[in-house]
């Protein structure tokens, strides 16, 4: 009867999908019942965590939901690869609300956490009386940059979209042009996806919090603005991977099926010595790829065969990233990859393209100086600028060779560390969650007495 039942409901994307159900796993270890309301293209990887031991529970929901302009194949926001589609999307997530209030009115949860492209899940919540807490999927860093971005607009402040800026009042100088910035948000452009954020930031605010899948160590100063400056109360309770005990196979699956066999990936791997292997370059399967196969040049993968292996589709990042054969991660600085890099002690290669990601760059480079960036300047969501070879020869050769490499990769292993003692008993992030947890019985015991 003590036992608390936490909600929690995801966005339909692998990259929001991975840290929640590592979330519902680190509830569920602590004693907490566990629901995630999942779409049908995400039950895979919730009925693997059953099968491994975890009791968590799948409310099943159609989607695309009735009423929706969304064709019947689109299942995930990974498949919208137009900006035109983006407004049936959001459309879409906006139908959902009826249907999470009937359950929400059914099962009477303690507690919703919510994505937050569900801002309409703050009110869904308190018509029962249910705290709301909103889950970004990135880091206090990121969301205290983009708050300042939106609230002081710097980037009106130059003449030039090559003349750099400053984001006033964070804890650190930091420097960015215009067109790192969305075009939407320096440009003030009014629709459906600028009104969701605007909807998503007054959301965030009234809810009960707001969940990192972070620990304090890695971004004390931005921990704190958040906290007092920004005023959202927060708990760090990551690094989500880490409290994930799972296997190879586990690691594997991680997100979705793995393009490769990961034994035969793992051989290649371990035949190799420390910190040697030349390249593993992982390539996203799509339209684009598929009609224009000659994409690489010709006999490139037979003349590297013995140097580097292409994947070709969805790779097992995670399980890569932790073998001693890898020298250095090359990414895009999505949150989820950005702290597999952290916690695989890896220094890293920045390549932003879109979202968030180069404000990641930002904390990755700048703060914890674990990486060098290759100089993407230009925010775009798809069919991206390229980056000249010899930059990112260069950028590579920075960390793999002399004593600023050797630098880096020591602060590399320092927040390894950290990260690993965060999430153990007594360390900053079990703190955290187990605050929550208390708080959370505290206002079921005002709700129902």
């Amino acid at each position: 009867m003590n036992q608390l039942h936490v909600f929690f409901f995801p966005l339909m994307a692998h990259g929001h999908m991975i840290p929640t159900l590592e979330m519902a796993k680190l509830f569920t270890s602590r004693g907490v019942q566990t629901t995630i309301i999942a779409t049908p293209g995400f039950v895979k990887p919730i009925e693997n965590a059953r099968n491994s031991g975890f009791n968590i529970g799948i409310h099943l929901m159609k989607f695309p939901p009735e009423k929706s302009e969304l064709p019947d194949g689109i299942t995930s926001f990974d498949q919208i690869f137009s900006d035109g589609m983006i407004p049936k999307f959001t459309k879409a997530l906006e139908l959902l609300q009826e249907p999470v209030e009937k359950l929400l009115e059914e099962f009477r949860p303690d507690c919703l956490v919510a994505d937050m492209f569900f801002p309409w899940a703050t009110d869904a919540a308190a018509k029962f009386d249910i705290p709301r807490l909103v889950f970004h999927g990135t880091s206090c860093f990121s969301l205290c940059t983009s708050e300042h971005m939106r609230i002081y607009k710097p980037y009106n402040n130059v003449s030039s979209d090559s003349e750099e800026f400053v984001l006033p009042n964070l804890p650190h100088l930091l420097k960015f042009t215009r067109t790192q910035v969305p075009d939407f948000v320096r440009e003030e452009i009014e629709n459906d996806l600028t009104k969701l954020f605007t909807k998503v930031k007054e959301s965030e605010t009234r809810s009960y919090g707001v969940l990192v899948n972070s620990f304090y160590e890695l971004e004390p100063d931005y921990a704190d603005h958040y906290r007092k400056f920004l005023k959202r109360n927060t708990w760090h309770i990551g690094p989500l991977l880490l409290s994930n005990k799972g296997g190879e196979d586990d690691k594997a699956q991680r997100g979705n099926e793995s393009a490769i066999d990961e034994h035969e990936c793992l051989e290649w791997l371990n035949s190799e010595q420390p910190n040697s292997v030349k390249f593993i370059w992982v390539v996203r399967e799509g339209k684009e790829r598929e009609e224009n196969e000659n994409w690489l040049p010709e006999g490139f993968e037979e003349k590297t065969k013995d140097k580097g292996l292409i994947i070709k589709g969805w790779a097992p990042q995670l399980l890569i990233l932790q073998n001693k054969a890898i020298g250095a991660f090359v990414t895009h600085c999505g949150w989820n990859s950005t702290l597999e890099g952290v916690c695989s002690e890896l220094p890293m290669v920045t390549w932003p393209l879109f979202a968030e990601q180069f404000f990641n760059e930002k904390l990755v480079t700048e703060v914890l100086r674990i990486g060098v960036s290759v100089g993407s300047k230009q925010w775009k969501r798809t069919a991206s600028e390229g980056i000249e070879r010899e930059a990112i020869a260069m950028a590579i050769r920075r960390i793999m060779e002399g004593e600023e490499g050797a630098e880096m990769r020591s602060r590399a292993q320092e927040y390894k560390k950290k990260a690993r003692m965060a999430i153990e008993e007594g360390g900053s992030s079990y703190n955290d969650l187990r605050a929550l947890l208390q708080e959370l019985s505290a206002y079921r015991l005002r709700v129902t007495t």
